[in-house]
């Protein structure tokens, strides 16, 4: 017999949008996700749903009501095995050295420069940063993350100063780190809105946020909505607000643009990437090159610099 989700959750409804602010009347709804995959036949599956929907003001796409765990470890209390086992998209020592040129050309880095790394996970962006001689911090809110990186930071006798916390409950003085990143993680957050602005308090001015997130204009989710769609199905492939790897928000670069306009921010690079598209690896040959081609990839990776 299969494992039921018994997660209890707070169904919290959303009147406006996280980042533009714009109101109800600009939702538009897109479908519905249950509390576990969909996969082809939704319709003979059971369990919780929430309705998926999208701001046509900036294009942030979320699930309203917004459903909460009753705990966060409900959620990310488990391995990074475990948590992964169906992605292979983790990143290499590659991908991060292409980070850290991006940054370069954006910022200089000099030694003994205070950077902060916002869910450390299994990342190991910190130890490339590290080796540029910069003065790095961590947070990781998840315990059993927290566990394994600290883990890993005393294997490799690093000097990483990593504390259990997320942005909300952490506190830095103000002005503190010329660099901030926060990789895949600001599309677990309930308030982003609320991360980047305590982000930006701590950010000394002209330093630099890097956010990597879920694109809300991927290829891949619009080819799943329209194959539902075509059957007289109200799903949606985009989020999974109730199940791994727990998505509550994808974005656009419109909803970073109407953010920097009520914070002291601007948008100093940004660009668009694909992994992988979930779908059998020979469609990847053509996919990936159209979807680099029209922007239209899984991620979006935003500079934020501030004023």
């Amino acid at each position: 017999m299969k494992k039921i989700n018994q997660m209890k959750y707070s169904f919290i409804p959303i009147d406006s949008c996280n980042l533009c602010g714009a109101k109800e009347t600009q939702f538009k709804v897109l479908g519905k996700r249950l509390n576990k995959p969909l996969g082809f036949r939704p319709k003979n599956k059971t369990g919780i749903t929430t309705t998926i929907v999208k701001c046509k003001n900036c294009g942030l796409i979320f699930s309203n009501p917004l459903p909460i765990p009753e705990d966060l470890q409900d959620h990310y209390a488990v391995s990074s095995e475990e948590y992964y086992k169906n992605h292979d998209f983790l990143v290499d020592e590659a991908n991060y050295n292409c980070l850290l040129a991006w940054l370069k050309r954006l910022m200089d880095l000099k030694s003994g420069i205070k950077v902060l790394d916002v869910g450390v996970g299994i990342d190991k962006f910190i130890f490339s940063l590290e080796k540029e001689g910069l003065d790095v911090y961590g947070l990781e809110p998840s315990e059993s993350f927290f566990r394994e990186a600290n883990e890993t930071i005393k294997e490799r006798k690093s000097k990483v100063q990593l504390k259990q916390a997320s942005v909300e409950n952490a506190d830095f003085p103000e002005n503190f780190f010329d660099f901030i990143s926060f990789g895949a993680v600001l599309e677990h957050l309930y308030d982003p809105s609320e991360n980047i602005v305590k982000a930006l308090k701590w950010l000394k001015p002209k330093g630099i946020i890097y956010i990597e997130v879920p694109s809300s204009d991927w290829l891949i989710n619009k080819i799943i909505n329209f194959a539902y769609r075509i059957r007289g199905l109200d799903y949606v492939g985009n989020l999974s607000p109730m199940h791994m790897p727990y998505h509550l928000y994808e974005f656009t670069l419109k909803s970073f643009q109407k953010h920097a306009k009520q914070y002291n921010y601007e948008i100093a690079d940004y660009g668009y990437f694909t992994c992988q598209t979930f779908m059998p690896k020979i469609f990847d040959t053509f996919l990936i090159p159209y979807m680099n081609l029209t922007k239209t990839g899984m991620q979006l990776a935003v500079w934020l610099k501030k004023k």
